[in-house]
């Protein structure tokens, strides 16, 4: 059986959907799985055992550039590729219901028109499947694929999962639990204050590395290794650095973004601090991987980025969390 799974981005997005990869393996396991992705998440699929290839296309390029030619040229591509049994739209959007409706399957699968956004995109589609919106989005793949396949998943399952990339785990050379902080987001409202974060670090004996990638996120992490010493200062150079990092930790403290959905991937403790997304659709909680927001509500169909409430947690109440999870 070949399968083809789109999912062109973001960093969390397709990390949160590589879920629905180990149990087709299960349940199919001679099956061949290609993943349909944006160029510039490509290397984010490295080291995952249950994708057979990686096809990387230049979406965002080409929605930068505005190239008709350079669409044609890769729409061209898709048509020569050899046919699938099954293609998945995981994105639910229009760009990616092109995507699909031009890679050669028997069947095209993707959600209803009263579970997606782009409404549009349901055109494109063979079979649909109704999962709302606003459910957990964990779910939504899993049933999306489970009702297609005929597989069986349930939430012991997903608790249970395997890792979902290959990686050798090496401890850092310390006795003290070491924990990774996500300074950025890609919005500012899902920010957790720096002041904030260095009261977390006083109020817990261990080491700390604060990540960064952008310009932004090293002023931030700078300034909170100025607060403490215990905190050390990292670079997330590639999708490589940044998961050999997470799978050598203990504990990973971020807000609802890629990076802090990679240590959920991983099997690794976690808390994500949420404030203006919907934490009850964006995160799986599970023993290792707790969640807290303010309490405030949220409409998934359209986030308030000017929805600030993340700064009203208190950092004493994600610092029992981390004792918690730490056994401190």
């Amino acid at each position: 059986m070949r399968i083809a799974i789109v999912r062109l981005s973001a960093l969390g997005d397709i990390i949160q959907s590589m879920i629905v990869l180990q149990f087709i393996k299960k349940r199919f396991p001679d099956s061949s799985i290609d993943w349909f992705v944006d160029s510039q998440f490509a290397n984010l699929l490295d080291g995952c055992p249950d994708i057979d290839n990686i096809i990387s296309l230049n979406i965002k390029e080409i929605k930068k550039k505005k190239s008709i030619s350079q669409l044609f040229k890769t729409l061209r591509k898709l048509r020569r590729i050899k046919k699938y049994d099954q293609v998945f739209d995981l994105q639910g959007l229009i760009k990616s219901a092109i995507i699909t409706r031009f890679i050669p399957a028997e069947e095209r699968i993707g959600f209803d028109r009263k579970s997606v956004r782009e409404k549009l995109a349901t055109y494109f589609y063979s079979k649909k499947y109704y999962f709302p919106y606003h459910q957990n989005v964990i779910e939504r793949y899993t049933g999306l694929i489970a009702s297609s396949l005929k597989i069986e998943i349930n939430s012991l399952d997903i608790d249970e999962k395997r890792p979902f990339f290959n990686l050798s785990q090496t401890r850092f050379a310390n006795n003290e639990p070491n924990i990774v902080i996500i300074l950025g987001a890609s919005f500012k409202s899902k920010i957790y204050p720096v002041d904030k974060y260095a009261q977390i670090v006083e109020s817990l004996q261990a080491n700390f590395i604060a990540l960064w990638h952008s310009k932004e996120e090293f002023k931030m992490a700078k300034k909170l290794s100025s607060l403490s010493d215990r905190v050390s200062i990292v670079k997330s150079q590639s999708f490589y650095t940044l998961k050999k990092i997470i799978i050598n930790s203990d504990l990973i403290i971020g807000g609802d973004t890629g990076p802090t959905h990679i240590a959920w991937a991983l099997n690794k403790s976690s808390i994500t601090i949420f404030g203006a997304t919907p934490i009850q659709r964006n995160c799986f909680v599970t023993k290792k991987n707790l969640a807290i927001s303010p309490g405030n509500k949220v409409n998934p169909y359209k986030i308030n980025r000017k929805d600030f409430s993340i700064r009203d947690i208190s950092s004493s109440e994600i610092s029992l969390l981390a004792k918690r999870l730490l056994n401190l």
